[in-house]
């Protein structure tokens, strides 16, 4: 059976990004939302708005990217979230000092 499991990109009432993983991204939204854990991240920053999702079948593969994208600047997420993906290639290269 085909599992989906949703990479998803939260902009919050600060201006911060948030990401997270879930099997079911409507209902997440509202938990996000509705603010059901006080320790949440995004509980002080509510109301969170969806600004990027992506499906994957394989969670090791979603929760992978997830990480990746929690280390990122806020730029590189901009970047990926508005799909110019020239500009996350550009932000991507390292800039090593001599």
């Amino acid at each position: 059976m085909y599992k989906v499991i949703y990479l998803y990109i939260l902009k919050c009432s600060d201006g911060s990004y948030y990401r997270g993983v879930t099997n079911n991204l409507d209902r997440r939204l509202i938990e996000h939302n509705q603010g059901i854990n006080k320790e949440s991240y995004t509980f002080t920053r509510r109301p969170v708005e969806l600004v990027f999702h992506e499906m994957f079948s394989d969670f090791n593969l979603a929760f992978e990217l997830e990480t990746k994208i929690k280390k990122w600047s806020k730029a590189k997420k901009q970047a990926l979230i508005n799909g110019d993906f020239e500009l996350l290639k550009v932000l991507s290269k390292k800039k090593f000092k001599k």
